[in-house]
């Protein structure tokens, strides 16, 4: 594990977490899904998949990963996609979510609505330096309802912010690896929290 060749790691325990793995490889970037403690030592960096954000933190508990995922978060590059970012926010408006508190922001779970109002919208973002169009799939998404003075707003979707970053942290509200556009994937895996 390098700077130069970074081993990205997807937690495998419930979501989409099989299409990151796709847009990784797509872009020449090793991958290893993490299910148990042991695997958080052989990654760099960890993306925590869209899915059922309740399940995923029942998952973390039921197989003793709570320690290791929460240490793990703290202190290396993250990045949640949907109810990832669910789980990484400061506070969610549902008492069955124990977020981890790791970026200062609070999400309304299913703030764009249930299933049925999952749509895809148009956008185009900067990052690195590269310019692209990137459709932005809600599916379920959480909407951020507070963003704190420390969090920087990478992308904003009518209004709302749906790309944040604060320190080792990374969020998006829709699930990037369900599009062609890997500028999400490249943007975590080379650049995002470089020293």
């Amino acid at each position: 594990m390098t700077a130069a060749a970074p081993v990205v790691g997807v937690l495998a325990l419930q979501g989409d977490y099989q299409k990151h793995q796709q847009m990784l490889n797509s872009i020449g970037v090793a991958s290893y899904l993490v299910r148990t403690s042991d695997d958080f030592a052989q990654v760099d960096r960890l993306i925590i998949p869209g899915g059922e954000s309740t399940v995923i933190a029942d998952l973390l508990r039921r197989f003793d990963l709570h320690e290791a995922f929460s240490s793990f978060i703290r202190s290396r590059p993250v990045w949640g996609t949907c109810a990832g970012m669910v789980l990484l926010a400061a506070r969610v408006n549902d008492e069955t979510v124990n977020p981890y508190g790791v970026i200062d922001i609070d999400v309304d779970r299913n703030g764009y609505g249930r299933q049925y109002f999952s749509d895809i919208y148009p956008a185009h973002m900067e990052l690195d330096g590269a310019a692209e169009d990137l459709p932005l799939v809600f599916i379920r998404a959480p909407r951020v309802t507070r963003v704190g003075a420390g969090v920087k707003v990478l992308l904003v979707h009518k209004g709302d912010p749906v790309i944040l970053a604060q320190n080792n942290v990374l969020v998006s509200a829709f699930h990037p690896e369900l599009t062609s556009s890997t500028l999400m994937h490249r943007h975590f895996a080379f650049a995002f929290a470089r020293s």
